[in-house]
């Protein structure tokens, strides 16, 4: 092997490390992995009989309104993790979410997958939209959580530096497909629907199915009534007393 040769196969064997580095926090989605760390990076919570409620991809004004409405005739408050370009579009509806008492949280600026390593870009995208949830809201952002759920190390790590917690979920409703309604919501979410749970619901459809977001809407009256019955409080991250995945 000449020298050329070997410095091309150092280069890649550099190229594969960096890599494998940046998207090693992702392998927490692996079912093996994710039994033994869920409690630190899925929000799993520890307050008592509490479950996390969490909305992404908002805030929107097509949708988000209705959502608002139907948590204030059920009495609940929770967490809405927004999307940077939604919010500059709708800043009206960032400020609103804060009056209404529930917490603003930081989706990143686009909804894209950052499979990827790109430390600056990551930096500078998560520094915007945070800076845009807080000024626009009027609150600071304690949380962070990737679009699709997949946390690789650059963002991870820009979210560290910007004082923000990663939290991912513990259970979902599938309610971002053409075919989810009220009750598949329901179904999908309730198994996971006990103490201490992460609860990821979407706000908006603008990375999913059309008019999705109302079979979201039609589950949040099943989702409350179970937790009534089982003496169980819906509300947002900052009551949960969650073991995070990174963050101060």
């Amino acid at each position: 092997m000449g020298p050329a040769t070997t410095t091309l196969a150092t280069t890649a064997a550099a190229a594969v490390a960096v890599e494998f580095l940046h998207l090693a926090p992702a392998a927490v989605r692996l079912p093996p992995l994710r039994r033994t760390v869920a409690r630190r990076t899925a929000g799993h919570g520890t307050a008592p009989g509490h479950i996390a409620l969490t909305f992404d991809d908002g805030p929107d004004p097509r949708s988000t309104p209705y959502v608002l409405d139907a948590l204030d005739d059920l009495g609940a408050r929770a967490t809405f993790f927004l999307l940077g370009s939604m919010l500059e579009r709708a800043p009206a509806l960032g400020r609103e979410l804060v009056r209404r008492g529930h917490e603003v949280a930081v989706h990143g600026w686009h909804h894209r997958q950052q499979w990827y390593p790109a430390p600056a870009r990551d930096l500078r995208e998560l520094r915007r939209a945070t800076e845009a949830v807080t000024d626009l809201c009027g609150a600071g952002p304690l949380w962070y959580r990737p679009p699709y759920g997949v946390l690789t190390a650059g963002p991870a790590l820009a979210a560290r530096r910007l004082g923000l917690r990663s939290v991912l979920w513990t259970a979902w409703g599938r309610d971002w497909t053409a075919q989810a309604t009220g009750a598949s919501v329901y179904a999908t979410a309730r198994p996971g629907l006990t103490a201490g749970a992460t609860l990821l619901l979407h706000d908006s459809d603008c990375t999913s199915a059309p008019d999705s977001w109302r079979a979201t809407l039609a589950a949040l009256p099943l989702i409350a009534e179970h937790c009534r019955t089982r003496d169980l409080t819906l509300g947002p991250l900052r009551d949960h007393a969650v073991r995070s995945c990174g963050g101060p």
